[in-house]
């Protein structure tokens, strides 16, 4: 089922997310819809935040980067993941700019610096526990996710004169002035 996707100026997606256990309600079905929002979105990831759940749970597909941009994107070998109460172990390696944008902040892009290699502890849709070290675009999508459920948008990491520069349509967005492929969920109930 398709959910509808919060876009900024949600009190949720500025909110830590909490932790949950295997006992939390339609678990699975939730993160089956995530899946199918996400693609028909046509993005690289999803967080629970973004389609109304205060929790820490997000999917990445980033198979969908070099879809999406072509020989232009970095190549990394796929990462397809259900990520559960991800936590941040370390952020390493150079800093290196990418464009992101956001499916809760349409038609909005920015160069956001990054750090190039990081390490995450997580559990799987099955809550078994996992820790992995991260490189490149696979650690940037998951970044630019474990963001959103620290209340973290990828608009607070641009450059001053960006911010001022798409300050308007920031304020669009969160009027619901904006047009989207998939369906979305303003603050003021629209």
């Amino acid at each position: 089922m398709l959910l509808p996707v919060y876009a900024y100026g949600q009190p949720l997606l500025k909110k830590v997310s909490v932790f949950i256990d295997p006992e939390y309600p339609d678990l699975q079905e939730l993160i089956a819809n995530m899946w199918d929002t996400m693609y028909h979105a046509d993005g690289v990831g999803i967080a629970a935040p973004q389609v109304g759940h205060g929790i820490r749970l997000f999917v990445i597909d980033t198979e969908q980067v070099d879809r999406k941009e072509g020989t232009e994107a970095p190549t990394d070998t796929p990462l397809k993941q259900v990520f559960i109460n991800a936590q941040m172990l370390d952020e390493t390696g150079n800093p290196w700019t990418y464009e992101e944008g956001c499916l809760s902040i349409p038609d909005i892009r920015g160069d956001v610096e990054r750090p190039h290699a990081i390490r995450v502890r997580w559990q799987d849709e099955n809550f078994q526990e996992h820790e992995e070290a991260f490189t490149g675009i696979n650690a940037r999508v998951i970044q630019h996710e474990y963001d959103h459920i620290e209340g973290v948008l990828f608009t607070e990491r641009l450059k001053p004169l960006k911010k001022r520069l798409i300050q308007r349509r920031m304020e669009a967005i969160r009027e619901g002035r904006v047009k989207t492929d998939y369906k979305m969920r303003f603050y003021n109930g629209r």
